[in-house]
């Protein structure tokens, strides 16, 4: 049986796991997250940034990070930007654009 250069990379034998349920896993996963798409740049958007610009780092970032925990690391996780961060940083946002 030819073994694509994929499972080779990610060890799917290795990890008892096809292409066709790391894809459906993938799904799931983006699914789950793609709430913080819209939730992330709405709570920031209040401190007055532009939320278009904001729906659009949102999604960079997070793409950017997640090929490269996939890629680099060879690790199943997906990083994203929680809520509870843009919370943290929204108080610190208002004070500042008072002054």
């Amino acid at each position: 049986m030819r073994t694509l250069w994929l499972e080779r990379y990610f060890k799917f034998p290795e990890r008892q796991t096809t292409l066709s349920t790391e894809i459906l896993a993938g799904t799931t996963t983006f699914l789950a997250m793609a709430y913080i798409m819209f939730v992330n740049p709405s709570i920031l958007a209040s401190a007055g940034m532009d939320r278009t610009a904001l729906i659009t780092v949102t999604c960079v970032v997070t793409a950017l990070a997640t090929l490269a925990t996939g890629l680099l690391a060879n690790a199943p996780i997906a990083p994203w930007r929680r809520a509870w961060g843009s919370m943290l940083f929204l108080p610190t946002r208002l004070c500042w654009a008072r002054r």
